[in-house]
């Protein structure tokens, strides 16, 4: 399992911290300190409990292409808008 970490120098020390998740985060000496730290702190924490990934469905405009295509209360507005709209082309 590949995780993908940052690591920063900090007032003459470095730093690592998991991307996405700032509680977890060392601090030490040298960068191969800390990252042998920190995957030793991720081991620890993935032991203690359950590592899943959530799917979220997007929320967009795209989501909703054909959505109501077949709803006719749709169509209805629909035909009334373009009704509307052809015969202020005719005046």
């Amino acid at each position: 399992m590949n995780f993908p970490i940052f690591v920063e120098a900090v007032n003459g020390q470095f730093a690592a911290s998991l991307v996405g998740a700032p509680g977890v985060r060392v601090v030490g000496p040298n960068r191969t300190q800390v990252l042998t730290s920190l995957k030793a702190e991720i081991q620890r924490r993935v032991a203690l409990g359950e590592l899943v990934s959530l799917e979220i469905e997007s929320v967009s405009v795209s989501s909703l292409a054909g959505k109501y295509g077949s709803d006719p209360t749709l169509r209805q507005i629909s035909d009334e808008a373009y009704r509307l709209r052809d015969a202020d082309r005719v005046q």
